[in-house]
């Protein structure tokens, strides 16, 4: 239920992602995501992934990396709920 929390917190309550990284995003390390839409507060879209180290890393929507990164969770969170629901 921490995770689920965690998740849910508004963009707005943290910085807005002002660069994308460019390193390769380890399915294994990433926990979550969260969506930054442009707005007057922040100047660029981006995926927001939540690793298992507390970190959140800022990704390029349009990336084939992101996209994996994004997959990769949906995959994991879709299994988790199957075993909750045995």
């Amino acid at each position: 239920m921490a995770l689920l929390t965690q998740i849910l917190v508004p963009a707005h309550s943290r910085s807005c992602c002002l660069k994308y990284t460019k390193k390769h995003l380890p399915c294994k390390r990433l926990l979550a995501f969260s969506l930054q839409s442009m707005n007057r507060n922040c100047d660029i879209n981006a995926v927001i992934f939540h690793q298992t180290n507390g970190r959140l890393v800022c990704a390029d929507p349009l990336s084939a990396n992101t996209q994996r990164g994004m997959k990769c969770v949906n995959q994991r969170r879709q299994q988790e709920e199957k075993v909750m629901m045995q």
